[in-house]
């Protein structure tokens, strides 16, 4: 009798519950409707209320949904489901063979293809990437055989473990962490490995009370040993012409003391260098910094107007090669891990499978392919690519994506949203809370050692011994018709100053003896 009394009293409860489910329901749909009926801002809701709310909510479910479900393999962009998955079983250390052939497409335009060699490289005669000094007149010289490095991110874009993660898995790997323009944090310093600080147009962490650079802030930079070259930011591929974007709710108390800013406010750097407005202002604030730290001293673009670097080059024969960049870092129109308008990021600056034979032609036709060090950047996350790019004439490659699918993220697009549901771009600690930095570092470092033995597999596949060995002669590209051609005949290295018997301003110039403190 008892049981059945308290069995019609909890469906009396449940029934009350949801009629009144049902009923606060109601409401809510009613009020849709006149909210939607009345407003005049959505031209959908005002003639489909209530039901044309989904068509938002199914708008930002579509990404997810086309990117679990409905795109093939090879299909997304920026980088496809492929893409991502050999990074992520790279970073994992898992098994990278695959079987049943390729699903690659080999007919479309710019399709790389690699040259096997009839005789490759047995692996009792294969080598080790061989060293590159980057900075022979400075002081403080940088060498190191890493040809895979980690792109320029800021603390502040990314959260505080994914910079640690980075941090440590760099110094397992054995290779340099770019700090990005948001200046030097504690956590860039955590892992103990090669760091390269960038300054960016707002000039972080190593500007005055007035937002100008600071001698006096750059010594101490210079004074840690971590620190090895220092990197101009004159522009990125996700927004050249722009400067960098720090949305309001990610500039903590933190964040605002390491970059010299207020808390709470956006962060947004000039679209330029107030103080480099010309290419001998470029050369002079080069031979500055690196006069004051006496270490390598470099500068980032995305190369659009090619002019200007012609001018550079005129401009160093006349200084003299000692007054060089030491480096160039050259990214493309498609990279960039930032916030940007899109009509910057879809439409301004040239790809780097134009601009990097240009670039390494116009340095080998000066005479200065040795002196001036070219740094790869933009898409280049798996074996092929760098391959392509060292073949090109690059020195080093360096990703920030790749290393963010290392750090487990997912192409989820939020990273200016606060809302990255990996960790990797938030600072809400609830989110954060998931990515922990010591199994991430392990990834981060499995992720450089896989990607640069692989590289070394095409190497020894063409008949190399090592990667850095590899030339355009190596790789043919796919045309329109559908037949391939050889790189070497679409970008014809340029017969140098040397071969033609003409002066040039790196052959009598010896590096001037220097004191390697």
């Amino acid at each position: 009798m008892f049981d059945d009394v308290f069995a019609l009293k909890l469906l009396t409860i449940l029934v009350l519950i949801f009629v009144t489910l049902i009923g606060v329901g109601l409401l809510t749909v009613a009020a849709m409707y006149v909210v939607d009926v009345t407003q005049r801002k959505h031209t959908i809701r005002r003639n489909y209320p209530v039901i044309g709310r989904f068509r938002y909510w199914f708008e930002h479910l579509g990404e997810f949904f086309r990117q679990y479900f409905f795109a093939m393999d090879r299909e997304e962009m920026p980088f496809n489901r492929a893409e991502r998955a050999w990074v992520y079983r790279a970073a994992k250390n898992l098994d990278l063979n695959l079987a049943f052939g390729s699903t690659r497409d080999l007919n479309p335009s710019g399709t790389v293809l690699f040259l096997n060699s009839a005789f490759p490289t047995l692996e009792q005669d294969a080598a080790m990437p061989s060293a590159v000094t980057i900075g022979p007149y400075c002081r403080h010289p940088y060498t190191t055989s890493a040809f895979f490095h980690i792109s320029g991110m800021s603390y502040g874009a990314l959260s505080a473990p994914a910079v640690r993660a980075l941090s440590r898995g760099a110094a397992k790997a054995g290779c340099w962490l770019n700090t990005g323009e948001g200046g030097l944090s504690p956590f860039h310093e955590e892992g103990g490995g090669d760091l390269v600080f960038q300054l960016g147009t707002a000039k972080y962490g190593a500007r005055d009370l007035n937002g100008k650079l600071s001698d006096e802030k750059l010594t101490q930079l210079a004074a840690k040993e971590a620190v090895k070259m220092f990197e101009i930011k004159l522009s990125q591929g996700a927004k050249p012409g722009k400067g960098g974007i720090l949305p309001a709710e990610k500039v903590s108390a933190e964040i605002a003391a390491i970059r010299g800013i207020p808390e709470g406010h956006p962060s947004i750097s000039p679209n330029g260098h107030p103080d480099i407005r010309s290419v001998d202002d470029l050369l002079d604030m080069i031979d500055h910094i690196r006069q004051v730290t006496g270490k390598p001293v470099g500068f980032k673009t995305v190369l659009g107007d090619k002019q200007w670097l012609r001018d550079l080059v005129a401009a160093i024969r006349t200084r003299g090669v000692d007054r060089a960049p030491d480096f160039i870092t050259l990214d493309s129109a498609d990279g960039g891990t930032g916030a940007a308008p899109q009509p910057l990021m879809d439409y301004v600056g040239l790809p780097l499978k134009e601009s990097l034979p240009w670039l390494c032609n116009l340095l080998s036709e000066a005479g200065l392919k040795e002196r001036v060090r070219v740094i790869a950047s933009g898409k280049l996350i798996n074996p092929s690519m760098v391959a392509w790019a060292i073949a090109c004439g690059a020195d080093f490659v360096t990703s920030a994506r790749g290393f963010m699918f290392s750090l487990g993220c997912i192409q989820a697009m939020q990273c200016h949203k606060n809302t990255c549901p990996t960790g990797v771009t938030t600072h809400d600690p609830k989110l954060q809370r998931g990515l922990d930095p010591t199994d991430k570092a392990e990834r981060v470092a499995h992720y450089q050692r896989n990607l640069t033995y692989s590289v070394g597999l095409i190497a020894h596949a063409c008949g190399v011994p090592e990667p850095r060995l590899l030339r355009r002669h190596h790789v043919h590209m796919v045309l329109q018709s559908g037949l391939s051609q050889p790189l070497n005949e679409l970008y014809p290295e340029p017969i140098t100053l040397i071969e033609n018997g003409e002066d040039s301003p790196a052959l009598d110039s010896k590096p001037k003896e220097v004191t390697h403190e």
